[in-house]
């Protein structure tokens, strides 16, 4: 068996025939089903896989998507945005970030404002390219803002790890990475959920292992699916799910076996393990403050750390969203973004009211893309 190249992780995995087949398998299961299933896809690429290619209108009726928390853009607050603005303002400052961030607004606009007003914002898509920057502007300080849940962090790990061992003096961090199970387990603390089933991000479990994800049905008697993000792949877990409930079994299983195990990856794990520690409390747009949720740099790393060196101007005041946005019920899963009074009129990706409508894993940017709504 030759190496794994690119294309063995997509390829075939589109296929129409092969997605009909399971459109026909999972009917058929589904007719033996005693309740209606919830399925929440915690991730928003999910949500935009399911939308892109119709998976919805495949489903039978007893079988429901809820949209979860998992866009990494929609669930940062306001006051972290603001964060980023201000340190961008800062003369002596050039903000890095990857490119999600340039709309979600903040309570002083959006770091695309920040750039009008002369602020030097860049996007990138990977964080080592802080390293190129940093070279070409020694006079300046290169401020990383970090985002993502455990898939970018090890970039993040990896950027702290070069600018230590090569010396770099002018690169700086501001750390925004969190977690997945988190969430996961207030929305289910939530008397009011509705879920019976989750369909688990694949990316974020390449680098942590599916057993993140074991508590679920163990403790909540939630079954979970790591599931890819093509649409073969999502036809899969949903199968494999509705197979769960007609044999009364309640387990975690991995669909993308093609690159997740349980343990995950131990070198990555290792790496943001040197880094980071867990923060006591962070505050999620549209959710609240989730205890232990996020992740910041330990204390010996403090003289990389832009909160602390710019602690002094940098506000912490809760900020809330536009009172006509409904993004914190889309994100806990009890709303959908058809549900909300401003869906594609007042609030549209050329002018976003909520986060949910800025990201491109964003649960109402996938509906106004793929909702015949262009």
């Amino acid at each position: 068996m030759g190496e794994l190249q690119l294309k063995d992780l997509y390829d075939g995995f589109r296929d129409a025939k092969t997605i009909k087949a399971y459109e026909k398998l999972i009917k058929e299961d589904a007719k033996k089903l005693d309740k209606n299933i919830n399925i929440m896809e915690v991730c928003g690429g999910h949500t935009h896989t399911i939308m892109k290619y119709g998976l919805l209108q495949l489903l039978p009726s007893n079988i429901k998507f809820i949209h979860g928390p998992g866009c990494p853009v929609c669930v940062m607050p306001k006051e972290r945005i603001d964060h980023a603005y201000i340190l961008s303002m800062q003369e002596d400052v050039i903000l890095v970030t990857l490119g999600d961030m340039i709309k979600v607004p903040g309570s002083n606009g959006n770091l695309q404002d920040a750039r009008s007003k002369g602020a030097d914002v860049r996007f990138v898509y990977s964080p080592l390219e802080c390293i190129k920057i940093a070279n070409e502007n020694p006079n300046k300080k290169i401020i990383f803002f970090a985002i993502g849940f455990e898939t970018t962090t090890p970039m993040t790990s990896a950027l702290i790890n070069h600018v230590i061992t090569q010396d770099i003096k002018n690169i700086l961090f501001h750390i925004n990475h969190i977690t997945v199970p988190e969430p996961m387990r207030v929305i289910l603390d939530d008397d009011t959920n509705n879920i019976d089933a989750f369909i688990g991000p694949s990316h974020v479990s390449v680098i942590t292992g599916s057993k993140i994800y074991e508590e679920f049905p163990r403790d909540y008697k939630k079954p979970v699916v790591v599931s890819g993000f093509e649409p073969v792949d999502v036809m899969q877990s949903i199968s494999m799910l509705v197979k769960q409930f007609i044999e009364n079994r309640c387990e975690l299983e991995i669909e993308y076996k093609r690159l997740v195990s349980y343990e995950g990856n131990l070198k990555a794990q290792e790496l943001n393990d040197k880094f980071f520690e867990r923060r006591s409390h962070f505050r999620w747009r549209g959710i609240g403050d989730i205890p232990n949720s996020a992740l910041q740099l330990k204390e010996q790393y403090d003289y990389l750390n832009a909160e602390k060196i710019y602690e002094s101007i940098l506000p912490n005041k809760e900020i809330d969203d536009h009172k006509l946005c409904i993004c914190g019920e889309i994100l806990k899963g009890k709303a959908n973004p058809k549900d909300c009074k401003v869906f594609g009129t007042a609030c549209k990706p050329s002018s976003p009211l909520g986060s949910c409508m800025v990201s491109s894993e964003g649960a109402c940017a996938a509906y106004y893309k793929y909702g015949n709504l262009l």
